[in-house]
Order: C-alpha cells, then structure tokens, then sequence
C-alpha cells in the first residue's frame, strides 16, 4: 500500500467507520447490521449500515449473499493499529509483549541470581525497573488510543 492510498483509507477510516472497522477486527467473525448497531450503541440500524457499506467500498469489507452479513476480508494497519498485534480475536499492544518478555526476566534476574546489593546488581536492578516502567507504560498508552 502506498502513502497516498494509506492517507485515504486514514481519512475514511475515522470517527464511526474506525469503530466499526475496530468491531469487525476485534470480532473476527461474519457480523449484521443490527449487532453492530446494538454493540457499538448507535442510535439506528440505518448508522450501522452506512458505515458497513462504507467498509465495503473501502474493499475492507464483503457482504455475504445469504443472510446480508459483513465479513472482513482485509486488513490495514492503519493509526493506532501499526501498534498492535493481532492474535485469535485479541488485539494486544505490541509494547505488551515487550514489557512482560522484560518483566519476567528481570523477575529472574531478581530470584536467581541477586544474592546480595552490590554496586553492579543495583545498577542492574534500577535499569531493568526503569526498562520494566517504560515498557508498561507505552503499552498503556497505546491501549488507551483504542477506539472504545
């Protein structure tokens, strides 16, 4: 995807639309009018159905022949989605991996090998807190710039 067409798909894909288009990711499964109505609280089908069909023109999105579902059949990393990682039907911050891989070593570092406070295993100690710190934040951060 080029730079112009992702500006584009950035331009369409806002307010509404990237709600609904964050429901199809997140939901992974052929979704109606009517349920994304009801789980995103719009106030009519017919909000729903615009956006939907807004996706499908966008090429993100296919309507089934039988029963009218939208299916997603494409995805785009986009916004805040460059800074997530999708895994079933969780989308997790990529930043939450990086914390708990730095987490959980620097938790083993501190049961297996710190025996005593020397100068070395308190500069050790400070550094991987403040890499820990970091690390949690931004996947915080990150996870506050969801749509909902």
């Amino acid at each position: 995807m080029n730079g112009n067409s992702e500006t584009k798909l950035e331009y369409a894909l806002r307010g509404k639309a990237w709600k609904v288009y964050w429901f199809l990711l997140k939901n992974g499964s052929p979704v109606g009018v009517r349920e994304v109505q009801r789980a995103l609280h719009f106030s009519s089908p017919s909000i729903a159905f615009h956006h939907l069909e807004q996706l499908r023109e966008l090429g993100l999105v296919e309507k089934q022949g039988i029963g009218g579902h939208y299916v997603l059949v494409g995805q785009v990393k986009i916004g805040v989605l460059r800074h997530y990682v999708k895994l079933g039907k969780l989308l997790f911050p990529r930043f939450f991996f990086y914390a708990l891989f730095s987490t959980v070593f620097y938790a083993a570092y501190l049961l297996i090998v710190v025996h005593s406070f020397t100068r070395d295993n308190l500069f050790i100690i400070s550094f991987g807190a403040v890499v820990c710190t970091i690390f949690w934040y931004e996947a915080y951060r990150v996870w506050e710039m969801r749509p909902f």
